[in-house]
């Protein structure tokens, strides 16, 4: 049951971007007793639904809409998960005001290193150093890991123990598989609106240069914020049943499946792409680039789901809780890499060449995939549920 138990876990935690696609902007159109309006200065949005300039905004209420969320589940958390406890990975924290303590210690580690990373992404003009993303990703993780391998106490010596995992290879192999799944979910998350807005959002006809021009409102675009939530909607809601899968036919081959249709989608998303970006009705390719967007979305949320179950088979107890958490960490960064890359691809002319890229990621995945845990002779061949038992295949 760990697949569908996981899938749940992770699947509802997903339908917070979706929440708060849909929430944020409706915060922000009513106030409070005595909350003062902000007024957008230049309209926002494309031509469909479009709000027009001089619109009062309360845009503050974008983040006080997480105070409501926030306070229930904080009560909730204090009275019934304080019966989490594992002599393997829970240390005795102590107070709860000590354990306070120790995990604000241990956030303003992260918040140290990825404070640093952030002011050597950004570039001079800014005050940065304007060092590429793809350097100092790195270097920030492999910071924060260190910095909290030096905390003293049994906090630190917990997370030694727990740092075994990086000698695992399959540590490594389950990385790059998840953050195919969910990264990608994560990251088309925040890139799939940039892509409605940009490529849908506008006419791409020739000047009289010959060259392709990209500034020209199209009257007919789809609305980003009608349909952005959509796909982040499908691909959590999904979750749950591609763990579900995984628990009766193996995480590995449920995965397989997974990658092989997402290197179909992103190729096909990538046509419709190419074919929009220089068409001067750009709208009709729209829906058959969201429907394989959908599609795309779908296969991350089940690749979420079994990649998850995967890792609680191939990893012993001490070791599946490290490595769930630290697949997820790194996975995450598809938040920023993903729209980053597409929305570089799009000031080159060529975003399609970005899909290019993600199709061939995911056919790696296909490939370490099937080497390690489906090939005849892999050391954690997938298994397949027999009644209640687990058997070889």
């Amino acid at each position: 049951m760990q697949g569908l138990s996981l899938g749940l876990n992770a699947g509802v935690g997903n339908f917070g971007v979706t929440t708060m696609q849909i929430l944020v902007p409706l915060a922000m159109t009513f106030s409070v007793p005595g909350q003062s309006s902000m007024v957008l200065k230049t309209a926002s949005g494309t031509l469909v639904g479009k709000i027009p300039a001089g619109t009062e905004t309360f845009i503050q209420n974008a983040g006080y809409v997480w105070v409501f969320i926030l306070i229930p589940l904080v009560y909730l958390a204090w009275k019934l998960m304080s019966n989490i406890k594992d002599e393997y990975v829970s240390p005795d924290v102590g107070t709860a005001f000590g354990a306070f303590g120790k995990i604000g210690g241990m956030l303003s580690i992260g918040l140290l290193a990825s404070g640093a990373g952030c002011f050597a992404i950004l570039p001079n003009a800014s005050g940065g150093l304007g060092l590429s993303q793809w350097i100092v990703l790195p270097i920030v993780i492999a910071m924060t890991v260190s910095m909290l391998k030096l905390l003293p106490g049994k906090i630190g010596e917990t997370l030694k123990r727990q740092y075994k995992i990086f000698g695992n290879k399959h540590t490594w192999v389950m990385t790059v598989i998840y953050t195919m799944t969910f990264g990608s979910f994560i990251g088309f998350a925040a890139a799939f609106p940039l892509a409605i807005q940009v490529i849908f959002g506008f006419m791409h006809v020739s000047g009289a240069d010959g060259v392709l021009n990209h500034t020209t409102a199209n009257p007919n675009a789809p609305s980003a914020l009608t349909y952005a939530w959509m796909g982040a909607f499908v691909g959590a809601f999904i979750r749950p049943i591609g763990g579900w899968l995984a628990d009766k036919f193996g995480g590995a081959l449920i995965t397989q499946i997974v990658s092989v249709v997402m290197v179909a989608c992103a190729i096909l998303a990538s046509i419709y792409l190419k074919q929009a970006y220089q068409s001067a009705t750009p709208e009709q390719f729209f829906v058959p680039f969201f429907l394989t967007f959908l599609a795309l979305f779908l296969a991350t949320g089940i690749g979420n789901g079994s990649t998850f179950r995967s890792v609680a088979f191939i990893f012993n107890k001490e070791q599946a809780g490290p490595v769930l958490g630290w697949t997820s960490a790194v996975a995450a960064y598809g938040a920023c890499i993903i729209p980053k890359v597409i929305g570089d691809q799009i000031e080159n002319g060529t975003p399609e060449v970005a899909l290019y890229g993600f199709a061939a990621f995911y056919a790696v995945c296909v490939i370490l995939n099937w080497w390690f845990y489906l090939r005849p002779g892999a050391e954690f061949k997938t298994l397949k549920s027999v009644g209640n038992q687990w058997e070889k295949e």
